[in-house]
């Protein structure tokens, strides 16, 4: 009995930990966290189905090379409107393979004659199917795909790819860090005098 709750709380630990280790897995609103570092924030805002790697690569280096600087990686999510037509689109797409799969004509419910590509689907139900299932997720990825990689430090934006068009190299990106550092080192150096 105590061997299988260790190896429970063993399991729980290792699966923590490779949570933490992605970022979200593709779900909107999860963020990978470095812990236990207690200085600047630096947010990224990655569309992650494209930087997800880049990101990674950016937070082991800037991690190595500035140990104090807490790293927050989340996923850009596109506007409202996108959001919801892939929503749609998600469940339209289950509704339609169903109606395929089942052999039930939506066109008699509204009155209509079915159309060639209705029947050519009901002929070929597997293809119909497969043929739903790419387009429709071909289009939610579109609409769901900002492309963005947004870079912040302590809530200010030091970089945009949304604005710039491109990403920032690795040289770019530690050159902004360091003067972003020096310069908050400066100003918390510079005495505060009320008036």
């Amino acid at each position: 009995m105590r061997l299988l709750l260790l190896l429970l709380v063993a399991a729980s630990a290792v699966v923590r930990s490779d949570a933490s280790a992605n970022l979200g897995g593709g779900v909107p609103g999860k963020r990978l966290k470095m812990q236990y570092a207690t200085g600047p924030l630096l947010k990224f805002q990655i569309c992650v189905s494209g930087y997800r790697r880049v990101f990674e690569e950016y937070m082991r280096v800037i991690s190595q090379r500035y140990p104090d600087i807490r790293i927050e990686g989340e996923n850009y999510l596109p506007q409202p409107i996108y959001r919801h037509i892939a929503s749609f689109l998600s469940v339209f797409k289950l509704v339609l393979i169903g109606l395929i799969i089942v052999g039930k004509d939506p066109f008699a419910f509204f009155g209509m004659q079915a159309p060639s590509i209705w029947q050519w689907g009901q002929e070929n139900k597997v293809y119909a199917c497969m043929m739903v299932f790419f387009l429709s997720n071909m289009i939610e990825n579109q609409c769901m795909s900002t492309g963005a990689f947004e870079i912040t430090l302590n809530d200010v934006p030091v970089w945009s790819k949304l604005e710039s068009g491109h990403l920032p190299s690795m040289q770019q990106l530690v050159q902004i860090l360091d003067n972003e550092m020096k310069l908050n080192v400066h100003m918390d150096s510079i005495p505060h005098h009320r008036s």
